[in-house]
């Protein structure tokens, strides 16, 4: 009998300590899932970001950080044109994509995406879903292509992306575009074509040959998402990816460095800038925002810079950075194009 009832006793025991065990793991997986995910800010307030890049990765594996549709399809409101030519880089066809609203009553501000990639990958299409999103509320937008670097080296990229606003601007009228008020957005390598663009207007030596020589190549606004700003900087003129996109180390050709710096054209005329840029950042480091932030100070640039802690490079793909950051390009849109 008292060996029936140590038995019992112990098989009690079990049962409870395994009931202790569950709900303690039912709070752990709580509670780490609270932590992981991603929650919008308050306000104007930035979306809460992680302590690491390890575990933006848990979260997006366990289904805490959504990311946006890339693939999001075209709605009956919004016409689509895609492959147009818009000029030559050399022997090569350049080509963008349009997003057309079809009530436009009047001319709308156009807004042009430049995708990034290091400058030798990415696609045009890799911004589609901000085209849709910005189509839907008024905007004639585009996406455009350029030439990567194993077709040709800097300065080839902002000559295209030049050559495509030349386009832009020359055909405005014929999609209900208003060729006065153009801005250009990027992220990565696009964001720095983006501010070469932005920033550059008076140097024609970076304008190309691509098409509408007679046409200003000005634009009205630039939005700079996580860009390189500074090549000359001692991590910049170390890495692989600019050393390939010049074509020459540091060493060999420093003047091409700062040439391809859009610090280097940062003046008092230059277009009003808006930067956004994550504290975890691992490619692109926050610093290079921060450096554009303090040219733009004082040369006396109108901007706006929001840094983000907890968040990476390419942020803007998780849905709740994506929402925060069309938000605050919207207000700056309206603030810097006028009204659509």
């Amino acid at each position: 009998m008292e060996e029936q009832a140590r038995h019992s006793r112990f098989a009690r025991s079990l049962k409870v300590s395994g009931i202790g065990v569950f709900v303690w793991l039912v709070v752990v997986l709580v509670t780490v899932r609270t932590m992981l995910h991603a929650y919008p800010g308050e306000g104007n307030e930035p979306p809460a970001g992680y302590p690491s890049t390890q575990l933006i990765k848990l979260a997006f594996v366990t289904g805490q950080l959504k990311l946006v549709d890339v693939d999001l399809a075209v709605p009956d409101s919004i016409e689509f044109r895609e492959g147009i030519e818009y000029g030559k880089g050399g022997e090569s066809s350049l080509k963008l994509d349009l997003y057309l609203p079809k009530d436009l009553k009047a001319p709308a501000p156009i807004l042009m995406f430049v995708h990034g990639g290091g400058w030798s990958k990415g696609k045009r299409g890799d911004y589609r879903y901000y085209c849709v999103k910005f189509a839907e509320q008024g905007y004639v937008v585009a996406t455009i292509s350029y030439r990567l670097r194993d077709v040709a080296l800097f300065p080839a990229a902002v000559e295209d992306t030049k050559c495509a606003v030349r386009w832009m601007r020359a055909n405005a009228a014929k999609f209900d575009g208003d060729s006065d008020r153009i801005a250009m957005i990027g992220g990565s390598a696009g964001g720095h074509l983006a501010m070469m663009t932005g920033y550059s207007a008076d140097d024609t030596a970076l304008e190309g040959t691509g098409g509408n020589p007679d046409v200003s190549s000005r634009v009205q606004a630039v939005v700079n998402l996580y860009g390189p700003v500074d090549m000359t900087t001692e991590y910049a003129r170390n890495h692989e990816l600019i050393i390939s996109y010049l074509g020459k180390s540091y060493a060999e050709a420093p003047d091409l460095y700062e040439r391809c710096s859009p610090l280097h054209y940062v003046s008092a005329d230059d277009s009003p800038t808006l930067i956004f840029h994550g504290s975890l950042d691992e490619l692109v480091p926050i610093s290079q925002a921060e450096r554009l932030d303090e040219a733009l100070e004082k040369a006396g640039v109108e901007h706006e810079f929001y840094p983000l802690k907890g968040w990476p490079h390419t942020m803007d793909a998780a849905q709740v950075v994506n929402d925060y950051c069309m938000a605050r390009m919207l207000d700056f849109f309206e603030k810097h194009l006028g009204a659509n």
